[in-house]
């Protein structure tokens, strides 16, 4: 069994080096193209599920790669985006932003913090290794949750948390 982690493609957004967390954005034309791209390289991949974010930007960009890969998209809440808070829309390098990243028990104010993001996602996970146990399975949803589900599967240190960032239609595979 293999679990597959993929970003949405891209959105206004992420060009404009925008905290996106809960905004509901669809993707640029570049997004609709990549999100194809992705589909392409997918084929191989022997998917049989596709779970997605319930976001207009994962939405849009599982229904791409379904139509190509021919298999069924569920919709799952808990791979929707952090809830950034009072940073939802502020620029990518705001300090105060970044000085959260790096406490991840700590709530972005008026949002999540990393630990409560864990927990539905490590949650999904668990539930899908015990139910598609015989699926290769597509998660599709944002850079935060792909970062949280890098670590249910990799040892990161903080700093290397924090670092770490999964490209636009870039796509991480697990073995299970």
């Amino acid at each position: 069994m293999y679990i597959y982690a993929v970003r949405h493609g891209e959105t206004e957004y992420n060009v404009q080096y925008r905290i996106c967390g809960l905004t509901d954005l669809e993707l640029t034309e570049n997004g609709f193209r990549q999100a194809k791209t992705l589909a392409e390289k997918a084929v191989d991949k022997n998917i049989d599920l596709i779970i997605s974010s319930p976001l207009k930007r994962a939405v849009s960009t599982s229904n791409i790669i379904a139509e190509k890969l021919k298999v069924p998209v569920v919709i799952d809440n808990r791979l929707i985006e952090q809830n950034y808070g009072i940073y939802e829309g502020k620029d990518r390098f705001d300090e105060g932003f970044l000085n959260n990243k790096r406490n991840f028990a700590f709530r972005y104010p008026e949002g999540e913090s990393m630990l409560q993001v864990a927990y539905r996602v490590y949650g999904l996970i668990e539930e899908i290794k015990e139910k598609h146990a015989d699926k290769n399975v597509l998660l599709v949803c944002h850079g935060g949750v792909c970062r949280i589900i890098n670590t249910y599967f990799r040892d990161m240190t903080n700093d290397e948390f924090v670092k770490y960032s999964q490209v636009n239609c870039g796509i991480e595979e697990y073995k299970l």
